[in-house]
């Protein structure tokens, strides 16, 4: 069914079947939550009965669907998750991500594969041996492991999968249990344990010392940790055995998703195929500057975290592009592979690159423009610069894929501000 896998697994997140769309025919697995038991409850996440049709979507197009209910989980929940396990059974699901011991019996209980979330915080053998000898296929380590502490576990495991995070959000507490969140917003209805962390790590904070009377931090982002990035280090990953390499974004957008795994299939591919060059390394490291990012860090990979890896200027995106809402489509026409737009902001020329986003839809097209008309004029270069509603167009445009009514149009520009 799958891709040769004798090469490193790519694992990419989804938000949305968006998501799933952005990543075809690049990622080898994808893992996603639903409504509840999910460790992203602020993400779109699936419903339940959505779960048959996006793991077959998964399954037709050489991909593997890993389900996570990976937070901690209460009595009163139990029941619950039961029905969800049952009908991932229905789905033919891949595997489980799971961290909670109890929820390890049930999923046993099916005879489902599991693997092991980095909320277990893995960061020995004898705790990986554990977990492998339970039956685990994979076991996703903590976040704060060395390369050497990673492969000093990986060779002392004999059947259980190694899988590492390489690219996206680092959380500043330890693999990311966490109660900061809980504790502001005083309520465990709040809790990084239970998907619904509000990242108070991420705002700017004065801290005092009683002792000396004095600030440490005087309205500082200093707990706000910059993103992993380790597009660079393909060849040090793969040496140190890790079989899986993971992609964080389960809460960013499809743009964000699509260009992370793409770099990430080709730096791989690269790699197997001693194609690897600096000037590759340089177009994907820009290539991922340009989409969401807080700055680049390698994380826990090499030595342990220093200030230069706190994102002090900003407690969001540092990119210099911007994702700008340009127009809508108005209608398609299959036969001639051909989108009416109404052109509301802005203006298209040949060559530029466009997404075409459904809000209600699941739409997701990234695509250069190859052709464009305006009324009867066509084989144009460039539409007219438009910055009112008064003057907004409706252009015709070569859609590669079919697109929906009110589907939404964006552009990357690059922004200073």
């Amino acid at each position: 069914m799958y891709k040769n896998r004798n090469k490193v697994e790519l694992l990419v997140p989804l938000k949305n079947e968006k998501s799933l769309n952005a990543v075809l025919g690049n990622a080898d697995a994808v893992y996603f939550g639903l409504e509840s038991f999910s460790m992203r409850q602020f993400s779109d996440n699936f419903k339940l009965d959505e779960l048959n049709q996006i793991v077959k979507k998964c399954h037709d197009n050489n991909i593997k669907a890993h389900l996570t209910t990976n937070i901690i989980i209460y009595e009163n929940e139990l029941v619950s998750l039961e029905k969800i396990l049952d009908k991932a059974i229905e789905a033919e699901i891949d595997s489980i991500i799971v961290q909670d011991i109890g929820a390890i019996q049930l999923i046993k209980d099916r005879d489902l594969d599991f693997h092991i979330s980095t909320q277990a915080n893995i960061s020995n053998s004898k705790t990986a041996k554990f977990y492998e000898d339970l039956g685990a296929s994979t076991l996703i380590l903590a976040r704060e492991l060395s390369l050497n502490q990673i492969k000093e576990i990986k060779t002392k495991l004999t059947k259980a999968k190694i899988e590492t995070f390489v690219h996206g959000a680092q959380c500043t507490a330890i693999s990311g249990r966490c109660y900061f969140s809980a504790e502001i917003c005083k309520t465990q209805d709040y809790s990084a344990n239970r998907g619904k962390c509000v990242q108070p790590c991420r705002r700017k904070w004065r801290v005092i010392d009683d002792n000396n009377n004095e600030f440490l931090y005087d309205g500082a982002f200093f707990i706000n940790t910059k993103d992993l990035c380790m597009i660079e280090y393909i060849p040090d990953l793969i040496n140190t055995g890790i079989d899986v390499f993971k992609i964080e974004g389960r809460m960013r957008d499809p743009i964000y998703i699509e260009e992370t795994t793409a770099c990430y299939r080709e730096a791989i591919d690269a790699y197997y195929d001693n194609r690897l060059s600096q000037t590759k390394i340089e177009n994907w490291l820009n290539r991922l500057k340009k989409v969401y990012n807080r700055g680049f860090s390698t994380g826990f990979f090499f030595d342990f975290p220093k200030g230069s890896e706190i994102q002090r200027e900003n407690d969001g995106n540092v990119s210099k592009y911007k994702k700008v809402h340009i127009g809508k489509v108005l209608s398609y026409f299959p036969n001639i592979k051909a989108a009416k737009i109404l052109l509301s902001k802005g203006k298209l020329k040949l060559g530029d690159e466009i997404f075409i986003i459904g809000t209600h839809t699941d739409t997701y097209l990234h695509q250069k423009i190859n052709s464009l008309q305006i009324q009867q004029k066509k084989n144009l270069t460039e539409t007219p610069f438009v910055n009112t509603v008064e003057n907004r167009i409706a252009v015709g445009i070569k859609v590669d894929y079919p697109v929906k009514k009110n589907d939404k149009i964006f552009k990357l520009e690059y922004s200073e501000s």
